[in-house]
Formats: C-alpha cells, sequence, structure tokens
C-alpha cells in the first residue's frame, strides 16, 4: 500500500477541522443563550459559571452584553 499524499491528508484534516470548528461555534452559542437564560431567571452567577465552560470574567461580559445588571453587593441583604 502507497504513503498517503500528504497533500491529500492535510486536505482531509482540513475538512475535518472546519467541521468541528462550525460545531464548537453553534454549541459556543447555544451555551451563550443558556448563561442568558440562566441569569434572566435569577440564577446565581457562581451558579452559572460552575454549570458553563466559561469564565467568570467572561460569563459577567455576556451578562452586561445582555443588559442584565450586577447583583447588588453582598446578595442584597441586609446586615
Amino acid at each position: 500500500m502507497a504513503n498517503k499524499d500528504p497533500l491529500d491528508a492535510l486536505d482531509e484534516s482540513t475538512r475535518r477541522y472546519r467541521e468541528t470548528e462550525k460545531a464548537h461555534e453553534r454549541s459556543r452559542k447555544d451555551v451563550t443563550t443558556d448563561v442568558v437564560a440562566a441569569l434572566k431567571a435569577g440564577k446565581r452567577p457562581t451558579d452559572v459559571v460552575e454549570h458553563s465552560p466559561f469564565t467568570a470574567a467572561h460569563v459577567r461580559k455576556i451578562a452586561r452584553e445582555n443588559g442584565i445588571e450586577p447583583a447588588p453587593r453582598g446578595g442584597g441583604k441586609k446586615k
């Protein structure tokens, strides 16, 4: 059996890369939509971060971009 042409191998790996890149982008959009929904439903940002692949800073950025204001310091509870 002859070795595969390196350019044929590159074409194949590029095709797989592009397919998975599109799937990853769709998944990222789905997760972002679900992060926004969870925050709008009143879920704590720390819980949202725990259940998502995003950092706390990124979840805060998503929240601000979607008009979700930060929770009051101290959870809004009076001491």
